[in-house]
């Protein structure tokens, strides 16, 4: 197996990145192709790579179980329906994706096993969608997946396909992908200077189809190549400093992956990809995911994340492993596989577990991208550890919600307090940010259904900023304090929320203090799954899953809980059985503390009286 790339320090990594941006390293249109492989496969997986994985694999036990289950999924594509070009909204998408994963799976599967059958099949992929009448480019990730799925296929089964096939299939990924790609290079197209997922997709995807058929058709890996690389560097600088992501932990993965595929391409195919992978907060990104997932397994839901979004295999774990040689990243990625099957990429990129103890990790840490997220737990390995996670950040991210400071908490096994994730991409104004503009009007994007307080029954402002002020991190505690003013500044001229984990991480404490200047309603909420019982002292216990945990209200003394549902009428997702635990306040105004206690029921009891000292500290 190829052996790990050494760690660089971070300071060559700056220099690295410093010298990318002065253009030092940018590629030439007239000398980018001079390191060319001429040969195929030259995309990802060489034949060389390909043949170190064989030697792996005979004495390699999990090898052999991963490539088994990737000949399984293969098996089960040979009998799948033809594609059709059928859009869901004004999307292709779904489509793409398909048949990326059946070309990646078929065509390992053929190069490894050499059975005819799993190339006839990806062929037949192939020529179905290069009949498409297009690949939809008004949504361009859809043309962005569909070049990466062509590309790949016609250089990994470059010496099967016959030559007219091969003819077919590189017309079509010229009309089809990189003559619409060009033409949004040409133009300046908004993905071009975005620091969000499509940047990394449609530029990856662009320069692998490209790469796929620089030998005989040059000028179009000679035109994209400069462009997407002197693009790439605005999306990947959205990891520094310390690898989050912020659109999310599940939108994380897909540019993570698209990063890696594209940086790959470069390296298997040029053997540089220019300084790109050099940036310091994509060197420790991959250790965002776990540290963002919760005891229970899922993650911090934040942004349009799916419904009770889990932590999941992601095949570009193995590329950070191997990228940047840490074994704790690929044995986090072999843990996860322990409970669900490889895909071909965790093949492609296989690295094999390091057999060596699992290292120390902080129990806490906050991430300092442009939206700061917070995570405290009581323990690691642990599934029913004491977990709560934070978001501080800006409301006009991509794919954001009007949820600054909501936190999501976990204990005894399961997910107390949670976030619904996104609603239907295809409701109409989804999409529109901008103040007043037509998302803002959903429900799950709405301050109303997190875990915030709601201020003259209003959402926070859409356009407000909110950053992690203090954090600390100690053995028996942790505390992280967030400046929430700009949120609310029709109604408090200063507001700021507390979350702490204490007594020993028994119990978790959010604190809001707000300075209202103007009269209104005040509602504090928060959305979980639990039965909620209220009992006569005001407090309320919730009961999930044969688990118990006491809310309590320690500030303003005398308020009490109540319940709302969360459910929504359609054309919105309905949210069944999904509860609200709230209190309201009538027209405070000047200084206000609210401070909310959540004691789990271990079993050696709950804390009744916590040390709120913590907070303060």
């Amino acid at each position: 197996m190829m052996g790990f790339i050494p760690v660089m320090t971070l300071a060559v990594a700056l220099l690295g990145l410093l010298t990318l941006e002065a253009g030092a390293t940018e590629p030439n249109e007239t000398t980018v192709l001079e390191t060319l492989r001429p040969e195929h496969p030259r995309l990802m997986l060489t034949d060389a790579g390909l043949a170190e994985l064989k030697v792996a694999y005979e004495k390699d036990a999990t090898l052999q179980q991963y490539a088994a289950q990737v000949k399984e999924r293969a098996d089960k594509m040979l009998d799948k329906p033809a594609l059709e070009h059928r859009l869901i909204g004004p999307r292709l998408l779904h489509v793409s994706r398909e048949c990326l994963d059946r070309v990646y799976t078929l065509a390992l599967a053929w190069r490894w096993l050499r059975e005819e059958s799993y190339a006839r099949a990806a062929e037949a992929n192939l020529l179905t969608v290069c009949a498409f009448p297009d690949w939809n480019p008004s949504h361009f990730l859809d043309t962005a997946e569909m070049s990466h799925a062509v590309g790949v296929g016609y250089d990994w089964l470059h010496d099967y396909l016959s030559d007219a096939t091969r003819a077919t299939v590189k017309t079509a990924l010229i009309e089809k992908g990189l003559k619409p790609g060009i033409g949004v290079y040409k133009t300046g197209g908004w993905w071009t200077r975005s620091e969000f997922n499509w940047n990394q997709v449609c530029n990856s995807g662009m320069l692998i189809g490209a790469l796929a058929i620089a030998e005989t058709d040059p000028e179009y890996a000679r035109f994209i190549i400069p462009r997407a690389v002197a693009s790439l560097p605005k999306a990947l600088h959205a990891y520094d400093p310390d690898g989050a992501w912020m659109e999310g932990p599940g939108y994380w993965h897909y540019a993570t992956r698209y990063t890696a595929f594209g940086l790959c391409a470069l390296d298997t195919a040029l053997g540089k990809d220019f300084g790109l992978s050099d940036f310091p907060g994509l060197r420790v990104t991959g250790l965002f995911p776990d540290y963002t997932t919760g005891p229970t397994g899922l993650l911090l839901n934040y942004a349009d994340s799916g419904e009770r979004a889990a932590r999941r295999p992601m095949s570009c774990m193995f590329w950070l492993a191997r990228k940047y040689g840490s074994s704790v990243i690929s044995d986090a990625e072999h843990a996860v596989l322990e409970k669900s099957a490889a895909d071909a990429g965790h093949v492609v990129w296989y690295t094999p577990p390091s057999g060596a103890p699992g290292a120390a990790r902080d129990l806490d840490r906050w991430f300092r991208s442009p939206v700061d997220i917070v995570v405290m737990r009581s323990a690691w390995d642990d599934p029913n550890a004491l977990f709560v996670g934070v978001k501080a950040g800006y409301n006009q991210v991509n794919h954001g919600h009007l949820d600054l400071g909501n936190f999501e908490l976990d204990a005894l096994g399961t997910r107390w307090a949670r976030d619904l994730g996104s609603d239907d991409y295809n409701l109409p104004g989804y999409f529109d940010r901008k103040k007043g503009g037509k998302r803002w009007k959903y429900y799950r994007n709405r301050s109303i259904s997190h875990n915030v307080p709601i201020l003259g029954g209003e959402d926070q402002d859409a356009e407000a900023v909110a950053k992690v002020l203090d954090f600390a991190s100690r053995p028996e505690s942790a505390h992280v304090t967030i400046d929430l003013t700009s949120a609310y500044l029709d109604f408090a001229s200063n507001a700021v929320r507390d979350v702490a984990l204490t007594d020993n991480r028994r119990a978790a404490v959010v604190r809001d203090r707000f300075e209202i200047r103007k009269p209104c309603a005040f509602l504090w909420g928060m959305t979980t799954d639990a039965e909620i019982k209220l009992q006569d002292d005001g407090s309320a216990t919730l009961l999930l899953e044969g688990r118990q945990m006491i809310a309590r209200v320690l500030e303003p003394r005398g308020a009490s809980f109540a319940v709302e549902s969360a459910e929504q009428p359609p054309p919105e997702k309905k949210n069944a059985g999904v509860k609200r635990l709230i209190f309201r306040l009538d027209a405070p105004i000047g200084p206000l503390t609210l401070t909310i206690l959540f004691a789990p029921i271990w079993d050696q009891g709950a804390v009744e009286s916590p040390e709120l000292g913590v907070l303060d500290k």
